[in-house]
């Protein structure tokens, strides 16, 4: 099976710009780019699917580029539902120096900047050398420029089309970039750069894209309670990563395997088999957690979140070091009681009870835990000095609930 037959098979090609690509995807030795616009300081676990690609033909003897996109990330891509808000050079620059250090840490990718050649293009220049070739009709017709039109579309994102198909013609010249790589809302860009290379050229470009990574409901993948799973490990730690896929949704998981793993094709569906047939084993859903946080993370970063896990979900706490526990209790709300409040109003306080009626039955029945030690006492108290380095105190009620306290 060709590289491009592997890549049919996960899912991971959705539009192609033409038939050609089959051929030169296996025939290999060919330079592609993949960009994007440094909006945050860390990739996230969306663009994860997409450099997966580029990682899997870099595999296949191909060279990949990844463009960071310092220019047009002053402009702003548009978005299918409002305009981005502009960000400042020195975020621009910021973000660009940390995507960069990641990408090439975690891929090993070559990175480029489109300001090292946007800037010191004049607008003049631009209209009479760029502009020339796109026709208004034809610009219109692109799915996010025409979803747009209703409510309005400013004229600077309307012009990032220009400038994103300018890179593709800047790195097909200068670096016989001949494939551009992207998610499918980027398919109009794409199409884009590749008339305009014809046009200035007279050369042949391509260009395929892969469907966006989503859940069940057609919503993005890549958030937990509304928050980004980022690859940097400072953002978001290797326990709440492997929370987030202990947590994917069933029906979706095998898909994951296939857009975010290395797994064979036997291995993802001897999985699917475990999935379909003894889903409580949950064999599938940790494939993935194991696969994708040693990729990024290492070996040892999948361990202690798996032991994190275990203890907090049937273990004692009291065995996992403060920073463990302070990872494993990440993604809790942080609640401030008074250094010496009775454990039945921090019960009410946190929401773990509704009344303290409540909160002394489930103390009376061996329910709640301090610290991992089991309370029965109607007077206990929670003191400052008895947390984990007098900074955090846990409670548990049952065996699946936790609250975190701090004084």
């Amino acid at each position: 099976m060709g590289i491009y037959e592997e890549l049919e098979w996960r899912g991971l090609i959705k539009d192609v710009s033409s038939p050609e690509i089959r051929e030169l995807l296996n025939k290999g030795g060919l330079t592609f780019y993949i960009g994007t616009d440094p909006t945050g300081d860390s990739l996230h676990i969306g663009h994860f699917s997409s450099f997966l690609i580029s990682r899997r033909l870099k595999d296949a003897g191909h060279n990949p580029i990844l463009l960071v996109g310092g220019g047009t990330g002053l402009i702003g891509d548009p978005k299918p539902e409002a305009e981005r808000p502009m960000i400042t050079k020195e975020e621009v620059e910021h973000n660009i120096n940390c995507l960069k250090a990641q990408a090439e840490k975690i891929f090993g990718f070559e990175v480029v900047n489109n300001y090292d050649w946007l800037k010191d293009i004049s607008y003049i220049d631009m209209l009479r050398d760029t502009g020339k070739y796109f026709n208004i009709p034809y610009m219109l017709n692109k799915d996010i420029i025409r979803r747009r039109l209703d409510q309005g579309i400013t004229y600077t994102e309307f012009s990032y089309m220009l400038l994103q198909a300018y890179d593709f013609y800047h790195l097909y010249k200068e670096k016989n970039c001949i494939m551009q790589v992207a998610g499918q809302d980027q398919w109009g860009n794409i199409t884009s750069g590749i008339e305009l290379i014809r046009r200035k050229l007279g050369k042949e470009a391509y260009g395929f894209t892969m469907p966006l990574l989503t859940k069940s409901d057609g919503s993005k993948f890549g958030k937990t309670n509304g928050k980004a799973i980022w690859l940097d490990i400072n953002k978001t730690s290797a326990y709440e990563m492997y929370q987030f896929f202990i947590n994917s949704e069933d029906d979706k998981v095998i898909d994951y395997l296939k857009f975010l793993t290395f797994l064979s094709r036997e291995e993802i569906e001897k999985l699917e088999v475990s999935n379909r047939e003894e889903p409580h084993l949950r064999l599938a859903h940790k494939a993935l957690a194991r696969e994708v946080i040693t990729f990024l993370h290492g070996e040892e970063a999948y361990k202690s979140a798996v032991r994190i896990a275990e203890v907090f979900f049937g273990g004692d706490i009291r065995e996992l070091s403060f920073e463990e526990l302070k990872e494993g209790t990440a993604d809790l709300e942080k609640h401030t009681l008074e250094d010496g409040t009775p454990l039945i109003n921090a019960l009410v306080a946190v929401g773990a009870c509704k009344s303290n009626r409540e909160a002394r039955d489930l103390i009376k029945g061996s329910s709640i835990s301090v610290n991992g030690v089991k309370v029965n006492d109607m007077n206990f108290v929670l003191k400052k000095e008895d947390a984990f380095h007098e900074e955090l105190t846990i409670l548990r009620k049952g065996k699946k609930f936790y609250y975190a306290v701090s004084f």
